[in-house]
């Protein structure tokens, strides 16, 4: 009996405490509290928020670097491809470049015949002398024929075999060529050098010669074309007592980057050596 009494009281005292909540929410009094609550409540999801991301970010770290690693290697795959197909193009372009200024030089001297050819080897030593092209006896190759490039004289083939040749430089201290300076129309010889270096020697000691004059071969001495550019005068030398003035010339080519160049093959060099008497003391 006692006991139902004091479930009635306490069922009793549950209903008057929810009435009376109720009642107070109603009426405005309980903002304050549910703020305060729901603002406990938020504060608490978001620490267990960032705590729970700090775990699952420390859980999957390793594979997160394994999958970065990966693709970070694969971006430097795709980089170092992408960088040899740029070379391959630059090379492409630079070769479609140098084929069209051998194309423009052949046009421009129409009387030539030629045949391209690549430089397959250069002169070890420490002074470019000579190079080594891919066309030979086999292509119709013969000693003596002048090689140019884009620009003008190269040298001129002075072996063969059946499938290449050796080009002698016009920078070779054996190497003379008869030329012409422009616009004064003087005859000289162009010599090399054990340095590589150009000179013109035997030019008139009363000729007009300046910085920045053309050098083109002359035809003389049967072993060049005419017409052909070897290059500027870069500086005059004469004394009172020398009979002959002497220059220092800057080649048209650059030797040291040859990589096609063009032989011409309808030029037969003529040997006049045996018909030029000798000069002897007291003549």
């Amino acid at each position: 009996m006692k006991i139902r009494n004091s479930q009635r009281w306490i069922s009793i005292a549950l209903g008057l405490v929810v009435v009376g909540i109720l009642v107070l929410a109603l009426g405005g009094y309980l903002s304050a509290v549910g703020d305060f609550v729901l603002g406990s409540v938020l504060q608490a999801q978001e620490w267990l928020t960032v705590r729970f991301q700090t775990f699952q970010d420390f859980y999957n770290a390793p594979t997160d670097l394994v999958r970065l690693r990966q693709e970070n290697a694969e971006l430097q795959a795709e980089v170092a491809k992408l960088q040899t197909e740029v070379i391959d193009l630059q090379q492409q372009v630079s070769e479609v470049e140098l084929l069209t200024a051998l194309l423009e030089f052949a046009r421009g001297q129409r009387e030539n015949e030629y045949m391209a050819a690549s430089v397959v080897f250069r002169d070890p030593r420490p002074f470019l002398k000579y190079v080594v092209i891919d066309v030979g006896s086999d292509d119709g190759i013969l000693a003596g024929m002048p090689v140019v490039g884009p620009e003008g004289l190269v040298g001129r083939v002075d072996a063969v075999t059946a499938n290449a040749a050796r080009v002698q430089l016009v920078t070779d201290p054996d190497s003379s060529v008869n030329v012409r300076i422009q616009p004064s129309d003087t005859t000289a010889v162009l010599l090399g050098s054990i340095t590589s270096d150009l000179s013109l020697d035997l030019i008139p000691i009363d000729a007009t010669i300046n910085a920045g004059d053309l050098v083109l071969t002359s035809g003389l001495g049967g072993n060049f074309p005419a017409n052909i550019l070897v290059g500027q005068v870069a500086s005059v030398r004469s004394s009172a007592t020398s009979l002959f003035q002497q220059a220092a010339i800057q080649p048209a080519v650059d030797l040291n980057r040859l990589d096609i160049v063009l032989v011409v093959v309808n030029f037969q060099p003529i040997d006049t050596e045996p018909l030029i008497p000798e000069i002897t003391e007291g003549q």
